[in-house]
């Protein structure tokens, strides 16, 4: 497998990355039209982080962690290490002495399709990482591959320099080009969100802030006491000879 290191890919600005880390994957996606969202399989080893960063790409062969060595130089402040594999791993091609090196470099954490290591090691030292799998099986240093090229996360894509937003929710990706507006419209959304909130500890229903009565009642939805209920034959049993 031959490969190409990509440097000085465009990307999105810190202030509109930052913007959004104040957002929580849930409302972004929602933002985006429920768009961007990896698969639920990307879980976080750590609990209540939240970062976002613009990401540099790694497509490495499977079991093999040269590509991340290569990655770390083209790493710097407010990015996210986005690693993936050519065919399905969870060998533990990143751990400590990786998250050591990218801290050095501002980067803000790790995303990867395949599995790490020395979790409880990654959590002493803060360095929030989210992966498909755990696990102690290490990994060699034989085969080339690609740095900063489009990859593809459970059918996802995501370019160098696309916003990485992640925390306990799971992880989302917003297009470079969509990041201010994005952030404008996560804004927005959660402005919407604070009053329902209000509404409801006032104690208005949902059932009438979002007009659903009339979507019940289209859908066929009665209302019945419950002794019209029990006086009724019961579904299982309608058709059934006496």
């Amino acid at each position: 497998m031959s490969g190409v290191i990509v440097t000085g890919p465009p990307k999105a600005e810190l202030k509109d990355v930052d913007a959004l880390a104040g957002f929580g994957v849930a409302t972004v996606g929602e933002a985006m039209g429920r768009t961007g969202l990896l698969g639920p399989a990307i879980r976080p080893i750590q609990q209540g982080v939240r970062v976002a960063g613009t990401a540099v790409t790694v497509l490495s062969w499977p079991g093999d962690n040269l590509m991340i060595h290569a990655a770390v130089e083209q790493c710097g402040e407010g990015d996210i290490l986005v690693v993936t594999t050519t065919s399905p791993s969870t060998d533990g091609m990143f751990g400590e002495l990786f998250a050591t090196a990218l801290r050095r470099r501002g980067v803000r954490g790790l995303i990867t399709n395949a599995g790490i290591r020395d979790t409880q090691e990654l959590r002493d030292m803060d360095f929030p990482a989210w992966s498909r799998a755990v696990s102690a099986q290490g990994t060699v240093k034989a085969t080339g591959g690609s740095v900063n090229v489009p990859v593809a996360i459970d059918g996802r894509l995501i370019r160098p320099g696309d916003v990485i937003l992640a925390d306990d929710d799971g992880v989302v990706v917003v297009p470079r080009e969509r990041a201010r507006a994005t952030a404008e419209a996560s804004e927005a959304r959660e402005a919407k969100e604070a009053r329902s909130r209000a509404a409801f500890l006032d104690g208005e229903l949902g059932l009438d802030r979002y007009g659903l009565r009339d979507t019940l009642k289209r859908l066929g939805v009665e209302y019945k006491t419950y002794d019209e209920y029990v006086g009724e034959p019961s579904e299982e049993h309608v058709g059934e000879s006496s």
